[in-house]
C-alpha cells in the first residue's frame, strides 16, 4: 500500500501539531557494521543496544499562539515525539507509528518561500527512559481522541504472536477534565474479558487540564507480552480523556 503524507500525525510532548506540519526528515533506524570483522568472518552486522535512531530536520508553519510549534519549541530539551502512519486514512489502532525521545538542540526561523516556518532538528536519541531499548517502531493503540468510559473492545494483533522481550508504552495525554491512568493490557485471546493490565505499561495518575502530559515507559525487557494488545484507562477525577497512545513491542 502507497501511504501518503498527509495521513500523517505529529504529536509532540502531548501536544498535536499536525495542522501545522510541513515535513520531517528521514525516520531513521541503523545500526553500525561491526568494525573489527573480516570478509569471511560471518559477524557483519550490529553490537545488540547500540542502535542509531534519528528523525532529521522537523519543519512547521510558525504558529505563535499559547499552543503552538513556537511555544513548544523555541527553547531546546528532550522532545517525546510520536508520528502516526494512517493507511491512506486518518490514524487508527493498528497503524504503525514512529516514536521516540529526541534531543533538540537547535531552533530557527525562516523564510518558507510565502511563509514563516520553523526548522528543529532532531537528530540525536535521547535515552531518558529508554536506555535497554533501540527500536522505535511499534503500532498504534489509540487513534487520538476523546474517550469517557473504559474500553471493552477487542484489541489489535501486531505481530501474530506472543513475545517475551518487553516494549515500550508511548502515551500523549491532549487534554482531560482531572485526573487519569492510561495503560496498556495484553491477552492471549482477542476477547474483553481476556485483557489485563500489561505489568509496567501504564501513566500513573497524570492530569492534563492545563498542560498536555506525554511520556515513554519502559517494560522489562524479559517481560511476557501476549499476542494482542489494546488501550485501557482508569479515570481518577476526570470524566474524560483526548489522547492517543501506542506500545513498541521489543
Amino acid at each position: 500500500m502507497r501511504l501518503h503524507p498527509k495521513y500523517q500525525r505529529g504529536y509532540f510532548d502531548g501536544v498535536d501539531l499536525s495542522g501545522f506540519s510541513r515535513s520531517i526528515g528521514a525516520l531513521d533506524w541503523n545500526f553500525d557494521q561491526e568494525l573489527d570483522a573480516a570478509w569471511s568472518d560471518g559477524v557483519k552486522n550490529s553490537i545488540n543496544g547500540k542502535g542509531n535512531i534519528s528523525a532529521g530536520t522537523y519543519s512547521a508553519f510558525l504558529d505563535t499562539t499559547a499552543s503552538g510549534a513556537h511555544t513548544l519549541l523555541k527553547d531546546v530539551g528532550t522532545r517525546n515525539v510520536m508520528i502516526a502512519m494512517g493507511a491512506n486514512a486518518e490514524p487508527a489502532a493498528g497503524d504503525h507509528v514512529f516514536a521516540w525521545k529526541f534531543e533538540q538542540t537547535n531552533y530557527s526561523v525562516e523564510d518558507g518561500g510565502g511563509f514563516t516556518v520553523v526548522s528543529v532538528p532532531l537528530g540525536s536519541a535521547s535515552f531518558d527512559s529508554t536506555l535497554t531499548y533501540c527500536k522505535p517502531w511499534g503500532k498504534l493503540l489509540h487513534a487520538k481522541g476523546l474517550e469517557e468510559d473504559v474500553n471493552s473492545s477487542a484489541g489489535i494483533d501486531d505481530i501474530g504472536a506472543a513475545s517475551a522481550l518487553g516494549g515500550i508504552f508511548v502515551y500523549h495525554l491532549f487534554s482531560s477534565d482531572g485526573t487519569v491512568t492510561l495503560k496498556a493490557q495484553d491477552a492471549a485471546t482477542n476477547a474483553d474479558g481476556s485483557f489485563a493490565d500489561l505489568s509496567g505499561a501504564t501513566s500513573g495518575s497524570v492530569d492534563a487540564t492545563s498542560t498536555p502530559q506525554h511520556g515513554m515507559i519502559a517494560i522489562g525487557t524479559t517481560a511476557t507480552v501476549r499476542r494482542y494488545l489494546r488501550w485501557q484507562l482508569a479515570f481518577g477525577t476526570a470524566t474524560g480523556a483526548t489522547f492517543a497512545c501506542a506500545f513498541i513491542r521489543a
